[in-house]
């Protein structure tokens, strides 16, 4: 009777080991698929993931090597991308694929060229492909279906751009930024090709800095239209957008901080000169810098003239005070 039970045990034994090292052997796609689509309960979120928003809308929050998104079949594209975006990452080491497919993580399907051809918009990046450049993966991930909208030429190739370019500035300056993005759906809108991708009138980002001592965020409300003057007559509060998308960013803030910094803005505590990545790793835009690179970031002097106007000179001062105005 022993023997036939140490027998047994040990057969056990070995069904156990065969079962997981065969779990070991899965294919790199199907591990990739075991833990990158995922649905996160609001209350098992992870504090570092800043970038995860909450919305009322009960589905997956798919999670790429770059960046983390929740997708709309009604309108056939993201709610919101959100990824973390760090200065090193600005650094392109790889170029643009320029390969539009659908997303593989997408079980219900994603939009496809088909539903863009003759439309007459652009298939315009959430997450931009300049923002992707550090890895061939996630530069293959940012053309996906999921992550483009239909934008207006003159809208993706102007205003979006250039406010594209601002927070990779900001990545540089800041070292890291949180980045969520994307198109505000609603009911009725226009929709292009046979899947009828949905044709967003706006557009926002919100960036939070939680870096330092200066943590702060900012939110843009862009139409979908060839956008005219600074980016930062495009700014807003964070909480402005929340109203506008119906969707609860960077959540797992602290409470009384978050409703602080998310209700205010700050224009003057944001760097709005542009800073480029390190010489050798250009950027996408077409936009350049005044300053060459490696020159001190430059901000608008906080001080006053005494007609009580805000002092125009420009100052790499720490204080951020011009030697006029400078305590």
């Amino acid at each position: 009777m022993k023997k036939i039970t140490g027998l047994l045990l040990f057969v056990l034994l070995i069904v156990i080991f065969l079962y997981g090292y065969g779990t070991l052997e899965k294919t790199e796609e199907e591990k990739a698929r075991s833990v990158l689509t995922v649905v996160i309960p609001p209350d098992s979120l992870d504090p570092s993931d800043l970038e995860v928003p909450i919305i009322h809308e009960k589905t997956p929050v798919i999670r790429h090597k770059a960046y983390s998104f929740q997708y709309s079949e009604s309108h056939e594209q993201a709610y919101w991308i959100g990824y973390e975006l760090t200065k090193k990452e600005t650094e392109k080491a790889f170029d643009r694929t320029d390969d539009f497919i659908p997303d593989p993580l997408v079980v219900s399907g994603s939009a496809t060229q088909a539903d863009y051809a003759g439309s007459g918009y652009d298939r315009g990046h959430l997450a931009p492909a300049a923002d992707m450049g550090w890895s061939r993966k996630s530069m293959e991930e940012s053309f996906y279906f999921s992550n483009i909208s239909p934008q207006a030429p003159s809208f993706n190739r102007g205003i979006w751009k250039r406010l594209e370019e601002q927070v990779r500035s900001w990545a540089i300056v800041y070292d890291s930024i949180y980045v969520v993005t994307g198109p505000v759906l609603k009911a009725g809108l226009p929709t292009i090709g046979p899947n009828k991708v949905s044709v967003p009138e706006y557009y926002y980002k919100v960036i939070l800095d939680n870096t330092g001592k200066d943590k702060k965020a900012i939110g843009f409300l862009m139409a979908n239209v060839a956008g005219k003057g600074t980016l930062e007559s495009f700014a807003v509060s964070v909480d402005r957008v929340e109203k506008e998308t119906d969707i609860d960013f960077f959540n797992k803030l602290p409470d009384g901080f978050e409703s602080k910094i998310e209700k205010e803005l700050c224009l003057p505590c944001w760097t709005w000169t542009i800073t480029k990545p390190a010489a050798g790793v250009a950027g996408e835009s077409e936009e350049s810098s005044d300053e060459p690179e490696g020159t001190a970031v430059k901000n608008q002097c906080k001080g006053m003239t005494q007609a009580g106007a805000r002092c125009k000179r420009t100052t790499s001062d720490e204080s951020g005070y011009c030697y006029q105005h400078k305590p």
